[in-house]
């Protein structure tokens, strides 16, 4: 059972800006002088038994207009990372695209984070992806997980997960929700970044209503790739395999942050996902006196849900009940438990934050010693954990979660607390 305790409340746009602050855009503070030799970032290494191969996908919507700029119809770019074979013969993909890393680098650059600009190789970090590379197939067709970012926060957050699973047989797709995420680079090098972040309610339904119609019109897109077509917009060359290599009855997804509010809300709206997890989202539009669930919150689903929390709660402070550590959440998460029909668990990533469930884990954890980051900065971005056991511990417990809800496959790892990853706390 959800532990109901007394907590205090929160407005959604705390927790909201996280990401909205740290994914702003490009700097204009001074900062120190760039080292002579810039870092170079690297990404875990993927552990299953499979290469993987990536491509993206330019995807619009010819019956919608964006809402954001309503003289555009409503575009997306996702990337496809999937088990492949043959792979050394194709190049690895940049983890971040020549046009999205700026926004990155300015972030960092800002005095709170204090990374020199010209610090960090940002265009040169690797993927351990291999562009266009064919497609490992296998019978039956490839389990389909969707992956929906925070708010504000680029799609290429969520690489090394979106490699893991993909190594382990799934084929994985990130989405960017254009002119939310801080930039978006579409083909031809065309760089669209956010519109300017509103703290108001018509300003998060917009952006919630948006990320909503983006998963259903994915999720058409991925109907029509399985049924043998090539959806992206310039039709450029599929790998090889790609085209029918899909199991769509087989679809999970999750999300970070708002992301995971997305997912539920998309499960709710959309019979064609199966499973879901929201990694240490709220699941309102709004909290505290203009308390607003989500549908999901209200009526719960008859389809499996993950919750996997941070130890620091939505507005920074660690709570302690009964001298049990736990998320917090939010009312949000209480009710959603409390209404869930379908197999659920609530799972605490102990010494954790915020960004524990994204690569910046990993990528400041690389970035604090050699740039001497101040301690309370770092812990309050990625917490106490190390890296290495904050992202295996997520992936663990994403692809049990996923093995066993979509797979079919007997597994022990979610049946309750593990000594192979004591740092997971079951809340009970």
């Amino acid at each position: 059972m959800f532990p109901h305790g007394k907590r205090r409340a929160v407005p959604i746009v705390l927790l909201s800006l996280v990401s909205t602050l740290l994914f702003a855009g490009p700097a204009g503070a001074t900062a120190p002088a760039a080292a002579a030799t810039p870092v170079t970032l690297t990404l875990p290494a993927p552990t299953g038994h499979h290469q993987v191969g990536t491509t993206e996908l330019h995807l619009v919507d010819p019956s919608r207009r964006d809402p954001w700029k309503p003289d555009h119809q409503r575009e997306l770019m996702v990337s496809a990372w999937y088990p492949a074979r043959d792979a050394d013969r194709y190049p690895l993909a940049p983890w971040l695209p020549a046009g999205v890393a700026p926004y990155l680098a300015g972030r960092f650059a800002q005095p709170d984070i204090g990374v020199p600009a010209g610090g960090v190789d940002w265009v040169g970090a690797r993927s351990h992806g291999h562009v266009g590379a064919p497609v490992a197939r296998r019978a039956g067709g490839l389990p389909v997980l969707l992956y929906s970012p925070g708010m504000g926060s680029p799609r290429e957050l969520e690489t090394g997960v979106a490699e893991e699973l993909a190594s382990r047989g799934y084929l994985v797709i990130t989405v960017d929700h254009t002119f939310e995420a801080a930039a978006v680079e579409f083909p031809g090098g065309r760089v669209e970044p956010a519109v300017p972040f509103q703290r108001t309610p018509e300003f998060f339904k917009t952006a919630f209503d948006a990320r909503l119609a983006d998963v259903h019109f994915v999720l058409d897109q991925l109907d029509a790739l399985g049924a043998g077509d090539n959806p992206d917009a310039e039709h450029r060359q599929l790998p090889k395999g790609l085209r029918g290599s899909l199991d769509l009855s087989d679809i999970g997804m999750f999300g970070h942050s708002c992301g995971g509010f997305t997912t539920g809300e998309s499960m709710y709206n959309d019979q064609r996902i199966r499973a879901g997890v929201t990694l240490d989202g709220v699941m309102a539009y709004a909290l505290g006196a203009n308390y607003q669930p989500g549908e999901v919150v209200k009526h719960g689903l008859d389809r499996p849900f993950m919750l996997m929390g941070s130890q620091q709660s939505p507005d920074g402070r660690n709570d302690v009940v009964d001298h049990t550590v736990r998320n917090p959440a939010d009312q949000s998460w209480v009710d959603f438990w409390a209404n869930q029909r379908g197999w659920k668990l609530n799972v605490l990533l102990q010494g954790s934050r915020h960004y524990s469930y994204t690569d910046m884990e990993t990528v400041v954890s690389q970035l604090a010693g050699p740039f001497q980051l101040p301690a309370d900065r770092v812990e309050h971005i990625i917490g106490t954990i190390p890296a290495a056991q904050a992202t295996g511990a997520e992936t663990a417990y994403l692809r049990a979660f996923f093995d066993r809800f979509l797979r079919h496959r007997a597994g022990h790892l979610l049946d309750g607390p593990s000594s192979r990853y004591p740092q997971v706390t079951f809340v009970a």
